[in-house]
């Protein structure tokens, strides 16, 4: 379940990221971006590969919390042991 969860947040992100990609350097010339008034030092495939990086992260972020919000409230509160193993005065001990 968790390769599962984990392909939903990294996949549309990824297409996500490459879309901003295409879209902000359609418009913007990264040898003319500057980092607290002075030009950045990365060559442009430099300047594209970090960006890029950022773009999916940041995404990333985005789809991970809409993942974690749209969990059911037994997803979040469920006891990951199985009934036999949990100690005595667990909370979740009569739920077996």
């Amino acid at each position: 379940m968790f390769a599962q969860r984990w392909m939903w947040i990294a996949w549309p992100a990824f297409l996500v990221a490459a879309v901003l990609e295409v879209l902000v350097f359609s418009v913007v010339d990264p040898q003319d971006l500057h980092w607290f008034g002075q030009p950045v030092e990365l060559s442009r495939q430099g300047v594209y590969t970090l960006s890029f990086f950022v773009f999916w992260i940041v995404t990333m972020l985005s789809s991970g919390l809409t993942t974690l919000l749209s969990m059911s409230p037994f997803e979040v509160n469920r006891c990951t042991l199985p009934a036999s193993d949990r100690p005595n005065g667990c909370p979740k001990q009569e739920c077996r």
